[in-house]
């Protein structure tokens, strides 16, 4: 074995666990384990989760380190215990199974992985154990601050809006509460007045709270229409502070990361909003009348009835596909008008990074990157997805060259089973040697451990090679169907209208990043592409469930785009 092959993998669930560096213990535990064992351990193969839960398998570390495994980074895996890798039982088994067949030997720290059904009997209890763990503690969490908030206590919000103070338990003396805060509490109510009686939009409220100078939370004059409208619908500032307005559920399809977010979130949940009647009321300092507050209510109801909607529909080819690779933002288009020499006005359309817009900045552009024009950046994403379509062979390129290792079709599957049947009656002829007395017991173990051990080896090969075949043939598939919805819409794609472009890009392209230097375009592309109807109106859509039904292939063809 390579003595450089060596990795580990540590991880913690919580913010809270990772920020009180609880990680460092097992990792302290694992690195300790490795030098016991005479191992060099190198930083690329130090694999760590901080703060990520261990209910979902989609983690940053794990994934690079399945992707190590796949690559034949790693032989040999230490881990603190089965819980750290997974907490569900199916989830640690199919990660346990995945790394054996890659030929891995995992160690456990505190607990010996073996072979006899004993050692995978207790390996099955610690994992049942872990995820009925985890179940419970979540649960009695949750009826602890239910039974809290029923009685009354501050201490289940954690925390105090806009206003307020938040004494904690240890600074109240075993009792949180609310204190006011009389500069920010005037201009909580000086918003209630003005949306309440004056009915001022939330844009204006944002302008006169600037003219004014009043200071948010963060200590700036800048203020977000969501913060103000969030403020609004607080019953907190009538006196009666709501417990459990969410709570998490399965998480919700993501067009791309959360800005300056993480591809993998923390937790693989979706916070949503609770019915009225779940709620718990809390009593806390009033800084508004509860008539004033209903009033705003009522407004607010009123606006969003009388609010303009969007039947237009999508106004952009590339809407909704676009962000910044410099500040994370998306991109929206704008239309700008133009007035001519000669007196006449043209109206030109960009897209344009939001990142630009102070409003949502504290004041400050994040981002100063030039509009883009809208029909060069259009027809430059459709070539490329009419260049994906007519070049089948990009995929398979794409996929040879993410694995780093040239194609192994040229090797004989057959040959490699022969070895192994040779093997396995050497092991026989032996034992029969050793039953009728030809060779004695010093002569018959080390050869038959050699025996064994070789193959064990053919056995791991063998595995390697039947997975690399059967991953050749899923890619053979993604590429057939490819071709096949390519034949589809052949003859459309020159003739293509502006509707039926925004349908095939729906379907091909995850996403556009556009720096000041580039542009990527990620596509993404289902195995049962054939079987797509490229006039079906709903095709816009169909992406959204990509993800969690099919398998992916992710191509990213790089093209120079230059800025004017």
């Amino acid at each position: 074995m390579n003595q450089d092959q060596v990795a580990i993998y540590a991880r913690v669930s919580s913010d809270q666990q990772a920020e009180a560096g609880t990680i460092n213990s097992q990792i302290a535990a694992l690195l300790e384990r490795v030098e016991k064992d005479g191992y060099h351990l190198r930083d690329e193969l130090r694999f760590i989760d901080d703060g990520y839960s261990g209910t979902t398998l989609v983690r940053p570390a794990l994934e690079r380190l399945r992707d190590g495994v796949a690559m034949g980074e790693v032989e040999r895996l230490y881990v603190h215990s089965p819980d750290r890798l997974a907490r569900k039982y199916a989830y640690q088994a199919l990660l346990v199974d995945e790394f054996q067949r890659a030929g891995i030997e995992i160690v456990f720290v505190n607990h010996a992985l073996g072979e006899s059904a004993e050692d995978q009997l207790l390996l099955q209890v610690q994992g049942m154990i872990a995820e009925y763990e985890h179940a419970k503690i979540i649960e009695r969490n949750r009826r602890g601050k239910r039974h809290a908030a029923q009685a009354g206590r501050v201490a289940v919000l954690s925390g105090a809006p806009y206003g307020y103070h938040y004494v904690t338990k240890a600074e109240g003396g075993g009792e949180a509460r609310y204190e006011i805060i009389p500069e920010q509490a005037q201009v909580v109510r000086q918003i209630f007045q003005w949306v309440g009686i004056e009915r001022v939009s939330m844009s204006e409220i944002c302008r006169r709270l600037e003219q004014i100078g009043a200071e948010t939370r963060g200590g700036i004059t800048t203020w977000d229409r969501s913060v103000v409208w969030g403020m609004l619908r607080n019953p907190a500032y009538k006196g009666m502070a709501a417990f459990g307005k969410t709570n998490s559920g399965p998480m919700r399809p993501r067009l791309r990361p959360h800005r300056q977010g993480q591809m993998h979130p923390r937790q693989p949940v979706s916070i949503y909003e609770t019915a009225e009647d779940e709620r718990i009321y809390i009593p806390v300092p009033a800084l508004i009348d509860p008539a004033l507050f209903d009033a705003v209510q009522e407004q607010l109801a009123e606006n969003r009835q009388l609010a303009r909607q969007r039947k237009r529909g999508a106004r952009y080819l590339l809407q909704g596909l676009l962000v910044c690779a410099h500040c994370g933002y998306a991109y929206c288009g704008r239309r700008q008008r133009q007035t001519l020499k000669d007196g006449s006005e043209r109206v030109r359309t960009y897209y344009r990074c939001i990142g630009n817009d102070r409003h949502r900045c504290g004041g400050d552009r994040a981002c100063h990157t030039p509009l883009i024009r809208t029909e060069l950046l259009d027809q430059l994403v459709w070539h490329e997805v009419q260049q994906l379509l007519a070049n089948g062979h990009r995929l398979r390129q794409e996929y040879e060259r993410r694995l780093h290792t040239p194609s192994r079709n040229n090797e004989n599957l057959a040959a490699k089973q022969a070895q192994m049947t040779r093997v396995r009656q050497g092991i026989s002829r032996l034992i029969d040697s050793y039953r009728d007395g030809f060779i004695q017991k010093d002569e018959f173990e080390p050869r038959i451990s050699r025996l064994r051990q070789r193959l064990t080896r053919l056995e791991t090969e063998e595995q390697k090679m039947m997975d690399h075949i059967s991953s050749q043939q899923e890619l053979d598939l993604v590429i057939r169907s490819l071709e096949g919805f390519a034949v589809k819409v052949k003859d459309g794609l020159l003739e293509a209208d502006w509707q039926a472009r925004r349908h095939l890009i729906r379907i091909l392209v995850k996403r556009v990043e556009l720096s000041k230097e580039d542009v990527h375009v990620v596509f993404r592309i289902p195995p049962n592409l054939a079987e797509l109807d490229p006039n079906d109106e709903s095709l816009q859509y169909c992406w959204r469930g990509v993800n969690s039904s099919t398998t992916i292939l992710r191509l990213i063809a790089h093209s120079f785009f230059q800025f004017g």
